[in-house]
């Protein structure tokens, strides 16, 4: 059953002040369908050699997986993270603004499989991979 309460507006309020928030992720579209979203790369998410961390890259594309997920799940159900893999193919550089967009590959009454592709410019950056256990609510 599609929450189609979560919209960009709504998540916007719910990042302000979380980690993702503070990464300045934002949700640009939020769909049964689709989810996509933006962030400008600054001096908080470089490593010190001044390319994105690996761990940003994950966690931007684990962001916009988790809101898709979200959007899908039935009132009550709850999810977690079971599985991902990102694969990067380029760096990102202060200045960058990345745009990802996820697309559920499989949603089932267990589980869903999200895939995010992760754009700089015109060039898939990185690629990732998602496994979300739903969970039942809570008793």
């Amino acid at each position: 059953m599609p929450n189609d309460q979560l919209t960009p507006q709504s998540v916007a309020a719910a990042l302000a002040g979380s980690f993702p928030g503070d990464l300045g992720i934002e949700l640009t579209e939020l769909s049964d369908e689709a989810v996509r979203g933006r962030m400008p790369v600054d001096r908080r998410h470089l490593h010190p050699a001044g390319s994105v961390h690996g761990g940003v890259w994950t966690a931007f594309a684990d962001t916009i997986a988790a809101w898709g997920t979200m959007r899908l799940l039935a009132p009550g159900q709850d999810f977690t993270t079971v599985e991902m893999k990102t694969n990067v193919f380029s760096a990102g550089r202060s200045g960058d603004v990345l745009e990802a967009s996820g697309q559920a590959l499989h949603v089932g009454r267990r589980t869903q499989v999200w895939e995010v592709r992760v754009s700089n410019g015109a060039r898939l950056a990185a690629n990732f991979v998602c496994t979300q256990m739903v969970l039942a609510p809570r008793a």
